[in-house]
């Protein structure tokens, strides 16, 4: 936790988080397509209040519904199938459109966001729709009713989407698993063909390599007439290769194999060609034919394996989307078990003055492009929020938003986190690993205590941010990832810079544009809106209700210098409330004292004094910087000077 937070719909209730979870653990088990959405809309209200619950299922081709809905727990069948169809179809395409969740009243509605007549039936006046979908695959909707026209919190809402993210991985796995059942099927109908007609491919050869029967029905499986091969030497009718391309000489063609040394032989997968210059794969075998204990001739029986090598590589190719599906699945997971317990995913910085909306101006510019972000500040100033905030109001924001606190990570493990390893990478590497740059594909990375990512593996992460590219740990093969970077530090990277301990190219990478939160010793007077928040915050968590903050409590809190800044400030409030007996906020004795001035007042640094003069006197030259009624005039200095102290300061118009 950094910065101070206001939730947009109330404290978000953990054990509807846990209650989710356990869910989604459970769903997990089910095999059965229908069967999952039915346990979807049953279980759906245990941790979101709504009385009408339901899951909608498109078929592949987006033209075929399977709904299943509930009211109050009892199964409710849809009326009118053709009516609701086309409502499906119409609340399925807006509500793809949308990043999140789809909301719709029936005090709000409008063309864009309309109750379906058939839900309104009933009884519904307030609907949540959250797509089922992922990077490949539409595959419906979860829906969720209510009775009254009060639109569902924002905490309902990212319950409702995590559980739509989950279940459409969950979903597009199942119809994989049938996709590759359909195949095994398909390989066991080819192999059944293929050994059909393997009695059929058979040549009689003499040991003189001519021809002495052939089956025709073998010859049209070739592409030839059987007249054709009537005493043909086998090499020029099969036309086999060697490896480089050029035909085999008749005595070095494993065909005649059996003739060499009179043992059977048999081959798996050779090149053969038509007569009309194409290749197809060939399965054979060359068995001795012995007459009297005298070598006589030679059967050849073959198999055409082109169509069972084109169902394997699909086969292969399915469990290879399987597996990268499953591992997705897994990292992905877990992430969100993490993120669910996150308390700060729907909420908004608290601030009103000029420091704090400078930092907001700057959020609200630079998230809907791409760049990188380095966020400074000091620590428990609320880096991670900015950071979350630029993701949330980004493009990116319907996808993870993925933190890594480079300082946390032992260094001999913080390569691997980032980029993954293969199985065997190195001792304990038991399986191949998802890194969290692959896990952040097409959303935000937070690099969090940047300054504290060892060198050697800077130039890795300089190659990622220049290219897009990595390698996992232990692996060769080159992963392409499309992310978006923000930094964080409480360091002086460009000190460290000046002393080599971080790579100036990778500095200038990151520092495509800054954001400098302000320390709350900066913003005072947001202090009292942080200390009623936080009382009002803890109070509900512990059950007390704090109504007033004496002014001797809040003149303490003020004067504080606070260095831990809003960490600090809320680790204080919670001691306070749980102290507090009545509906006054009690402090006690726990600010150290040389943390307060006599005066109320800290003595400011020269650094403060210079920036506040300077946007004083940009305020009387109306924030002009040059010209005879500029600011530079005024304090007699060069105006090219004055707009370097200005951005060494962090000093702008919008703050």
């Amino acid at each position: 936790m950094a910065m101070t937070v206001i939730p947009k719909g109330g404290q978000q209730d953990s054990a509807s988080t846990h209650t989710l979870w356990a869910f989604m653990t459970a769903l997990s088990g089910v095999s059965d397509e229908l069967e999952r959405a039915r346990l979807t809309a049953t279980g759906l209200p245990s941790f979101l209040a709504c009385h009408v619950s339901g899951v909608a299922l498109v078929d592949e081709s987006e033209t075929a519904w399977s709904l299943i809905i509930q009211k109050d727990g009892h199964p409710v069948g849809p009326p009118r199938t053709e009516q609701i169809r086309a409502e499906l179809d119409r609340l399925f395409q807006e509500a793809i459109r949308k990043p999140t969740v789809l909301i719709a009243t029936i005090e709000g509605e409008s063309d864009n966001a309309r109750i379906p007549p058939s839900i309104k039936e009933l009884g519904v006046q307030s609907l949540a729709v959250a797509p089922l979908r992922t990077l490949s695959h539409r595959l419906g909707m979860i829906l969720a009713g209510k009775e009254n026209p009060q639109r569902f919190s924002r905490e309902d809402e990212l319950l409702l989407l995590t559980l739509a993210e989950h279940s459409a991985i969950g979903l597009e796995n199942l119809r994989l698993h049938k996709s590759l059942q359909k195949y095994s099927k398909d390989l066991q109908r080819q192999n059944e063909l293929i050994l059909r007609a393997a009695g059929e491919g058979i040549y009689g050869l003499d040991t003189e390599g001519k021809t002495t029967f052939v089956n025709p029905a073998a010859a049209t499986m070739l592409g030839w007439e059987a007249e054709e091969l009537i005493g043909q030497p086998m090499h020029t009718v099969l036309h086999h290769t060697k490896p480089d391309g050029g035909p085999f000489p008749r005595e070095e063609c494993p065909i005649y194999a059996a003739f060499n040394d009179g043992k059977v032989h048999r081959v798996d997968d050779e090149v053969f060609w038509r007569k009309d210059g194409s290749s197809f794969p060939v399965e054979y075998t060359s068995t001795p034919i012995f007459e009297s204990g005298k070598l006589t001739g030679a059967v050849v029986v073959f198999w055409d394996i082109t169509e069972r090598k084109q169902v394997q590589d699909a086969l292969q190719n399915a469990l290879t989307e399987v597996r990268q599906l499953t591992e997705r699945l897994e990292a992905e997971n877990v992430y969100l078990q993490e993120e669910i317990k996150t308390a700060h995913n729907f909420e908004e910085i608290i601030g009103q003055g000029r420091p704090i909306k400078g930092v907001l101006k700057a959020i609200e510019t630079v998230a809907a492009t791409d760049a990188s972000v380095l966020v400074l500040g000091e620590t428990g100033t609320g880096k991670e929020l900015v950071a979350r905030a630029i993701h949330n109001l980004s493009p990116r924001k319907d996808k993870t938003l993925v933190k890594v606190n480079c300082a946390a990570l032992p260094s001999g493990l913080i390569e691997s986190e980032l980029f993954g390893h293969e199985k065997g990478a190195f001792t304990g590497a038991l399986s191949r690993r998802i890194g969290r740059f692959e896990l952040a594909h097409r959303g935000t990375i937070f690099l969090d205590e940047i300054g504290d990512l060892p060198l050697e593996l800077q130039a890795k992460l300089l190659q990622v941010l220049q290219d897009g590219e990595f390698e996992r740990v232990g692996g060769s093969g080159t992963i392409k990832v499309n992310v978006r970077v923000i930094a964080a530090t409480n360091r002086d990277l460009e000190k460290f810079v000046h002393e080599q301990h971080f790579r100036q190219d990778l500095f200038y990478r990151l520092n495509v544009f800054p954001i400098h939160i302000p320390a709350l010793r900066e913003r005072r007077e947001d202090l009292p809106l942080l200390v009623k928040y936080f009382a009002m915050k803890h109070g509900k968590k512990l059950g007390r209700k704090i109504e007033t903050v004496p002014k001797k409590v809040m003149d303490s809190l003020v004067s504080y210098t606070w260095p831990g800044n809003v960490r600090e400030l809320e680790n204080v409030i919670e001691r306070s409330v749980i102290l507090s007996t009545g509906s006054q906020l009690e402090l006690a004795d726990w600010l150290p004292k040389q943390g307060i001035s006599s005066q109320g007042n800290k003595v400011p640094t020269l650094e403060e004094l210079e920036r506040r003069h300077i946007i004083e006197v940009l305020e009387m030259a109306a924030w002009r910087v040059s010209g005879e009624k500029g600011a530079a005039k005024i304090l007699n200095i060069k105006p090219t000077t004055l707009e370097s102290r200005m951005k060494k300061l962090n000093i702008s118009r919008n703050q």
